[in-house]
């Protein structure tokens, strides 16, 4: 598993050059940060699910600092920031104002598809304005899901990972 992942992870090289993130300087040196253990990997996809999806812009950069913060995984708090891509934006915030559109007890249906328009709009207003338009249910449901992803996610790396060893060690107790 270690080997799948550090294939699929950006490497320390690439991370530590990055344009946004360079000015993390010395702290992106530090080994720990790139070691892949069971709580620094599942604590990095959430730092990433988390920034991934509570924040439009500049995901990277805030996900790679709470790393370097936290002690967490580099490369997986980056790679899992891309949760939000140009293909799952719309239904992950028309879900999010759904969301806090239902707990804000508010009608909670876009009326002609306004997150769709408010994205693919050119009506001189930049994209975070528009989205920014639809306020509190939006901001609301952004919050709920970037906090329980992240959670869920650092669970579930986590159980994935005891589980792994578990058999690992099993199956060397059989040989």
């Amino acid at each position: 598993m270690k080997i799948f992942l550090k294939r699929m992870l950006p490497d320390a090289a690439y991370v530590q050059n990055h344009r946004w993130l360079r000015w993390l300087g010395p702290a992106l040196h530090h080994p720990h940060l790139w070691h892949f253990s069971r709580r620094g990997v599942a604590l990095g996809v959430a730092l990433g699910i988390f920034f991934g999806l509570l924040i439009p812009i500049a995901q990277i950069p805030l996900s790679a600092a709470s790393a370097v913060i936290l002690r967490a995984n580099v490369p997986s708090a980056v790679a899992s920031t891309l949760i939000t891509n140009p293909i799952t934006f719309v239904p992950i915030y028309y879900g999010a104002y759904r969301l806090g559109a239902i707990l804000l007890g508010e009608d909670g249906e876009l009326r002609e598809s306004e997150l769709t328009k408010a994205v693919a709009a050119d009506d001189g207003r930049g994209w975070i304005e528009r989205i920014a338009a639809m306020g509190k249910p939006l901001l609301l449901g952004l919050a709920i899901m970037a906090s329980a992803m992240g959670v869920l996610a650092y669970l579930l790396v986590s159980q994935l990972w005891r589980l792994k060893v578990l058999l690992a060690r099993r199956r060397r107790r059989r040989l």
